[in-house]
């Protein structure tokens, strides 16, 4: 009889990495205790070390049994890198969550999920959840070329019929998510919810196509977040006329009813700090590796 081995590992340890293309990274992180209470739609903060800053990250995925929890992020600034930078066995400081409400998926029979980028990675738990429960599940992920498709083969194990587009048609498969999802949804296709995750111009033009078909949608908002608990603000969106913050409220919210311009306008506010703090960081490790 084979004797069963237990694999000890430290607290939020980096069990496995991936590098799934130039700019993505997926991490599965030794986190029993998040890992026992997540759902899809929630979310995570980590920091680096005590000198780090707060980032969110949505689940991508987690395993109770293994006590895993996994990330899957794109290396945009200081603190992704920096991750980006961690091997197997390294650990990091903090590991928060589950944090925001977790998506309310029961009771659906058909369900086109949406990925726009790496919001198929977001998406993906949804659409398995979905699966899960019994639900038909149509997914429909967008990339800009064929390089940076991600997760293909998981969105198809958990999906009836899994459409994955290009922007520019180099994976054989030319169009936006919007071009796929009109298609289908003319070709008789009668959904009684849309999932759009992504890049928020893309959220913004799915809930505007499904809303001319009465369809209901849901989006996941991402904006800046520092506590995760509602008390600093940073994250507020504006739903159905309502002031809403996302780490507590959301993170997802009904795409019909989302100020996406205002959205969009304040997700840009920090883009120069963010790229002067990245610049600081890259120029210091040059220099120490100069030194």
């Amino acid at each position: 009889m084979r004797k069963q081995v237990t694999v000890m590992y430290a607290k939020n340890e980096i069990i496995t990495k991936k590098v799934l293309n130039e700019q993505v990274v997926l991490l599965e992180i030794y986190s029993p205790l998040v890992a026992k209470k997540a759902q899809p739609g929630q979310f995570i903060i980590f920091r680096i070390d005590e000198f780090g800053e707060r980032i969110p990250l949505t689940i991508a995925d987690f395993d109770r049994e293994k006590g895993s929890v996994t990330i899957i992020f794109q290396k945009v600034g200081k603190s992704t890198n920096q991750l980006a930078s961690l091997s197997e066995g390294d650990s990091i400081l903090d590991f928060v969550g589950p944090l925001g409400t977790a998506s309310h998926l029961e009771g659906y029979k058909k369900v086109a999920v949406i990925g726009g980028g790496l919001g198929t990675a977001i998406a993906y738990p949804q659409a398995k959840k979905l699966n899960e429960l019994g639900a038909e599940v149509h997914m429909i992920t967008g990339f800009r070329n064929k390089e940076l498709i991600i997760l293909k083969e998981e969105c198809e194990k958990v999906s009836n019929r899994c459409v994955i587009s290009t922007d520019d048609g180099s994976n054989g498969n030319k169009g936006f998510v919007t071009d796929i999802l009109r298609q289908l949804i003319e070709e008789g296709n009668n959904y009684d919810l849309v999932i759009a995750i992504g890049p928020l111009p893309m959220m913004k033009f799915v809930a505007l196509l499904t809303k001319e078909y009465g369809i209901k949608t849901i989006v996941s908002m991402n904006p800046v977040m520092i506590d995760g608990t509602g008390m600093c603000g940073g994250c507020r969106v504006t739903v159905g006329g309502e002031t809403k913050f996302a780490c507590v409220d959301g993170p997802d919210f009904d795409g019909h009813l989302v100020d996406f311009d205002q959205a969009i306008m304040r997700q840009q506010a920090f883009k120069d700090k963010e790229k002067q703090s990245f610049e600081e960081h890259i120029c210091r490790m040059e220099g120490f590796k100069n030194a």
